[in-house]
C-alpha cells in the first residue's frame, strides 16, 4: 500500500494537499517547508519542480518558479535535497513537474531518483496518456509510484473514464479551465461540474484544486471530492513568512 492510498484510508476527514515550490523563497527552503507543513498537520505535499515555461501555473506560481530557478534549483538539486528526507519527514510527497525537463534529466533515471528518495506520487500536467502508455506505465509500476492524471470541466466522460481506468492514488480535478491562482468563492458552475464528477463513482479518490485559497474554498469544494489542494496561496504565505509558526497558522486558516 503507497502513503498515499494509507492517507486516504485512514483519514476520517477531507484530506489537505499543499503545493510549494522546491527552491522558493530560498534555495534551501525545501526540507524546512517540507516539516513545517508536515508539523502543521497537512496529509500530502506536492512539491513543485520549477520550470520556465509552467503553462498550467498562473503568475503567483510562475514568479516562484523563476525564483527558485534563480536560486539554482533543478531536478538533480532537488534529488540531492531529498536524499534523506524520509529520515524525517513521513506524509506523502508528490513530485509535480513538466515533461520536457523530465525527459532531458532521462524518464527512467527521474522515476529511479523518486524511488531513492521515497517520493510516492507524480504529476506531469502536459503528459499525453498515450504517451504515458508507451513510456511512463512500466517505469510507474516498477518504481512503485503513483501517477495522479488531471481532469478539467472539458474533458469529456470517456476520457475521464480512461484516466480513472489509469490513474493511481487520486484524480485531480481543476476546478476551472483558467491557470491556477483565482481567488473568490467558487462558482455555482464549478459545484455542479463537482458534482457531476461526484456522480460518476469513480474508482479512484478525487482531490479539487485551482482556486482553493481559504476555508470557505475548502469546505465548499471537499463537500463534493476526498480532498482538496491549496497552491497559489500558500506560495503567497512562504513570500510573507516562512517560518513554522507563519505555515501552521495558514494551515488552521485552511480548515
Amino acid at each position: 500500500m503507497t502513503r498515499i492510498k494509507q492517507a486516504f484510508d485512514q483519514a476520517d476527514h477531507p484530506l489537505l494537499n499543499v503545493y510549494f515550490t522546491a527552491g522558493f523563497p530560498e534555495s534551501g527552503s525545501t526540507i524546512p517547508v517540507l516539516k513545517a507543513l508536515e508539523r502543521a498537520g497537512v496529509d500530502l505535499v506536492e512539491i513543485g519542480m520549477p520550470y520556465s515555461d509552467p503553462l498550467a501555473d498562473g503568475p503567483t506560481i510562475q514568479q516562484s518558479s523563476l525564483r527558485a530557478l534563480e536560486n539554482g534549483m533543478s531536478i538533480e538539486v532537488l534529488f540531492e535535497q531529498l536524499e534523506d528526507v524520509r529520515k524525517e519527514v513521513q506524509l506523502p510527497i508528490i513530485l509535480m513537474g513538466y515533461l520536457n525537463p523530465i525527459m532531458q534529466f532521462g524518464m527512467e533515471r527521474f522515476c529511479q531518483r523518486c524511488a531513492e528518495a521515497g517520493i510516492d506520487g507524480l504529476i506531469i500536467p502536459d503528459l499525453p496518456m498515450e504517451l504515458f502508455d508507451s513510456e511512463f506505465l512500466d517505469l510507474a509500476k516498477q518504481y512503485n509510484l503513483d501517477f495522479i492524471f488531471l481532469i478539467t470541466p472539458e474533458t469529456k466522460d470517456e476520457r475521464i473514464k480512461e484516466i480513472d481506468k489509469r490513474s493511481t492514488g487520486f484524480i485531480y480535478m481543476v476546478s476551472s479551465s483558467s491557470t491556477t491562482g483565482s481567488t473568490g468563492e467558487l462558482s455555482e458552475e464549478q459545484m455542479n461540474y463537482f458534482k457531476r464528477i461526484e456522480a460518476m463513482n469513480l474508482g479512484n479518490k478525487r482531490m479539487i484544486g485551482f482556486g482553493i485559497s481559504d476555508n470557505q474554498t475548502f469546505l465548499q469544494a471537499t463537500s463534493h471530492a476526498d480532498g482538496a489542494i491549496v497552491g497559489s496561496a500558500f506560495i503567497k504565505q512562504l513570500e510573507k513568512d516562512s517560518s513554522q509558526v507563519g505555515v501552521t497558522d495558514f494551515i488552521k486558516k485552511i480548515r
